[in-house]
């Protein structure tokens, strides 16, 4: 058997991060077994599907690096099969026609409610006479489920989970208007597809005792089903907007990347040991079911942030810098250009040091991209006192002279600093300040090179004219 799972999201908004995970989970399990990676959209509800969210829904997928292995389905455009189907269902028996307007159904779920019952459709045209129907009623096609028994779910994380037939009732497979439902298109799809395994969030898990009896109706083979318990917040709510991001482009425009992202959806509930980093070609060899876990996992954003530090430091230079120049540009004041480019590519190694996120690294490296005179962050401009301005004077012309390499400038400001009677820091904290408008920059020798000759004195300058 070949391993064939998908991904079915819904258009109505971005992709979630819980999606997201259930997304990378079928693409793991897939590829560790050598299957194929399927995606469809379910843009059936009209009102709330939209083409721009089923952009963003494809962009996501493709920033976390989640191909597919053949283009997206739409199932929208496949309401004829889903329509067929159910007429099979009809004439087979395992279906049949109701009649019920909306004003019974509802007193109908009213009376179940005022007697402390479920509000489960009562099965009254199940066995009664089309000739009885009112006129002008256009009928739904229910399932005709079975009443006696169990339906039994063998789930892959959850378990074997039971339900008594007696507690389902005869689910609306084809709307009066020719529409289906949601939970039979599904499993139509799913057949057509050839979908071997289906791997998804358990608040669907309820669903699949309904979708196991169509299943069941029209003498198809089941998937296999693993239900995954969802994310919650740190306080154990339901994960929404409070908490903090809660959609893909939300963690990609706040600066972190996708491999992190990745790495630490896949270790959100799913485990093996005590391994934390795990980049894609080890989780794919890694991953299977049996190491999902059964209870809801927490997003801790912290020890997301953590491990997208980690991840920057080992990213590769060239890359992080076309990341950080997008980011800068079009921030006031700030230009792009070679020289720009330059400088910031030189000194990314030591700006990448410090940074957690690309935003926090884009933050760093702007004053490269600044012109002089620098505005100053307080604690800058507390250091630039009128001692230190003379001090900054007095060094400028020592710089002038010097071969801006990271290791003759270092030994000029030792010179400096030795022939003034100061210490080091007493030199490089001012100058720090005087270059970057700031007290926090990679090594001063580093900044001084990736600045430049003719920039760090036009700074210089600027501070002490």
């Amino acid at each position: 058997m070949t391993v064939r799972t998908r991904f079915a999201p819904s258009p109505t908004g971005p992709l979630h991060i819980g999606g997201a995970r259930t997304a990378l989970f079928n693409y793991l399990f897939s590829r560790h077994h050598g299957g194929a990676f399927l995606l469809r959209i379910e843009d059936t509800d009209r009102a709330r599907n939209t083409e721009e969210n089923t952009r963003l829904i494809l962009d996501s997928l493709d920033w976390l690096g989640l191909e597919r292995d053949a283009p997206p389905m739409f199932q929208s455009t496949r309401a004829a099969r889903h329509a067929e189907v159910a007429r099979q269902m009809l004439a087979a028996g395992h279906a049949y026609r109701c009649y019920c307007t909306p004003d019974e159904l509802k007193a109908m779920r009213e009376q179940a409610v005022a007697a402390g019952r479920p509000p489960r459709y009562d099965g009254r045209w199940r066995d009664r006479d089309p000739a009885e129907a009112p006129p002008g009623t256009p009928p739904a096609i229910r399932l005709k489920a079975p009443r006696e028994g169990e339906t039994v779910l063998d789930d892959l994380v959850q378990g074997t989970v039971r339900v008594a037939n007696a507690e389902l009732d005869d689910l609306i497979i084809l709307r009066g208007d020719g529409s289906p439902t949601y939970l039979h298109a599904v499993v139509v799809d799913d057949h057509d597809m050839g979908i071997t395994h289906v791997i998804r969030g358990d608040d669907h898990l309820t669903n699949t005792f309904r979708q196991i009896q169509i299943y069941q109706a029209m003498g198809w083979e089941l998937p296999r089903f693993a239900h995954i318990p969802l994310i919650h917040g740190a306080d154990g709510a339901k994960l929404s907007k409070r908490h903090g991001a809660v959609s893909v482009l939300e963690f990609r425009e706040q600066g972190f990347l996708p491999e992190a992202l990745c790495n630490y959806l896949l270790r959100l509930g799913w485990g093996h040991g005590d391994v934390e980093l795990l980049g894609r070609e080890a989780a794919i060899a890694l991953f299977d079911l049996d190491g999902v876990g059964r209870a809801a996992s927490r997003m801790d954003y912290a020890k997301l942030t953590h491990l997208n530090g980690v991840y920057l430091r080992q990213a590769d230079d060239s890359r992080l810098t076309e990341d950080v120049l997008a980011r800068l540009a079009g921030r006031p004041g700030v230009t792009v250009d070679a020289p720009v480019t330059r400088r910031i590519a030189t000194l990314m190694p030591g700006l990448k040091e410090r940074a957690k996120t690309l935003v926090e690294l884009a933050d760093s490296a702007a004053f490269l991209a600044l012109k002089a005179p620098l505005a100053l962050e307080p604690k800058a401009a507390a250091l630039l006192t009128a001692e230190a301005r003379a001090v900054l004077a007095a060094l400028t012309p020592a710089l002038a002279e010097t071969d801006f390499s990271a290791p003759a400038l270092d030994a000029a400001l030792r010179r400096f600093a030795e022939a003034t009677g100061r210490k080091l820091g007493q030199v490089a904290q001012p100058l720090r300040a005087a270059l970057t408008g700031s007290t926090m920059s990679p090594g001063i020798d580093a900044t001084l090179a990736a600045l430049g000759r003719e920039e760090a004195l036009s700074r210089l300058r600027a501070i002490t004219s």
